[in-house]
């Protein structure tokens, strides 16, 4: 599974095309992908390096 990063940079780059587009179906689309990439990096695990003397998370 995408770590929250890598969904949060697709996401961004998603909307960053739906206001560059001037087809408003495709802005919509774009939009909802975007939606749907936010609502799973909410369950997505937080994958960046954490220093070695911090605890990971259980899970």
């Amino acid at each position: 599974m995408a770590g929250k990063k890598y969904l949060a940079d697709q996401a961004a780059t998603l909307l960053k095309f739906a206001q560059a587009t001037t087809d408003p179906d495709v802005a919509v689309r774009l939009l909802d992908k975007a939606a749907d990439l936010t609502a799973k990096m909410e369950e997505a695990p937080d994958l960046s390096p954490r220093a070695p003397d911090v605890e990971q998370p259980d899970g």
